[in-house]
């Protein structure tokens, strides 16, 4: 048979929902016949897509990999079908907390003063990859090896050293520079989606206490603010994140984060090569 666009929603409806009988509520469609299209879309492919041996529905390997895939795709018939697309498409950049940092006014201003033709769209997406593979944005701003081995090209961009985020009121602000070893044994928060922190950063012995795992930057932020845990992150957070309860140090000691602007293999948008040319040139101004 031929699979339709529906499969696809389908499937990934039921994905999202993390239930059949949820996701056929939400497309307005009984459990019998949404479980017809998940079949239908799985004879197609020759393999399993959802695990049903469980009490909670789970993907499984094919379907966390196929996942992406149809939202890429569902998400480029949606671009080529709005009636906006016959005129200029907008870029759309992605970034998962800090777009380039204290770079973005600048690089925001300077493309709408030079390429008005062509509007520039930053948007945060709470993904390993800001949306890239699912095909939400054209291009990211990624930190740290997110880009590596996931069908996406990479350019390097700049390097940025690690800070610590704590609650005005921790003991630790007073210090003008914090090291790994002060860390030690001390709560800290982690973002298990788009932070570039995991306790490997420690050697095994002297490794922070993981209180907190949040997925995305908001509650990553509460969680410190409120004196649960400590944070690390890189340069270009405070400059995004300035708050009264908050205070950053250098964490001196730590390896710097790298810094891609990203994009999908193959086609891409028209206006990614003076993109990439003028993020380079905001970078190169702003180091002189």
């Amino acid at each position: 048979m031929t699979i339709e666009l529906r499969h696809l929603r389908a499937f990934l409806a039921i994905a999202e929902a993390g239930s059949v009988t949820r996701a056929a509520a939400r497309l307005h469609l009984s459990q019998p016949a949404l479980s017809r299209t998940l079949r239908q879309l799985e004879d197609h492919l020759g393999a399993r897509l959802v695990d049903r041996s469980t009490h909670h529905l789970e993907l499984t390997a094919e379907g966390r990999l196929f996942r992406d895939k149809a939202a890429a795709a569902v998400a480029a018939v949606e671009a080529a079908l709005d009636p906006g697309c016959l005129r200029s498409r907008p870029l759309r950049l992605g970034h998962t907390w800090a777009a380039l940092g204290d770079h973005t006014v600048p690089l925001l201003r300077r493309w709408d003063r030079t390429r008005p033709g062509t509007p520039l769209e930053l948007l945060r997406v709470d993904d390993r990859t800001a949306g890239l593979t699912q095909g939400k944005v054209d291009a990211a701003v990624l930190r740290g090896g997110a880009g590596a081995g996931a069908g996406l090209r990479t350019e390097p961009l700049l390097s940025e050293e690690r800070v610590v985020v704590m609650p005005a009121d921790s003991p630790l602000a007073a210090l003008p520079r914090i090291t790994l070893a002060d860390l030690a044994g001390r709560p800290i928060v982690l973002n298990t989606v788009s932070g570039t922190t995991t306790t490997d950063l420690w050697p095994p012995a002297a490794r922070p206490v993981v209180a907190v795992e949040v997925t995305n930057t908001d509650e990553w932020l509460i969680a410190i603010a409120a004196g649960r845990a400590l944070g690390v992150s890189t340069s270009a957070t405070p400059s995004n994140h300035m708050h009264p309860s908050l205070v950053y140090r250098p964490l001196v000691d730590a390896p710097p984060v790298p810094v891609v602007l990203a994009w999908r293999e193959g086609p891409a948008h028209p206006a990614l090569p003076d993109l990439l040319a003028l993020v380079r040139q905001v970078l190169a101004d702003g180091a002189g």
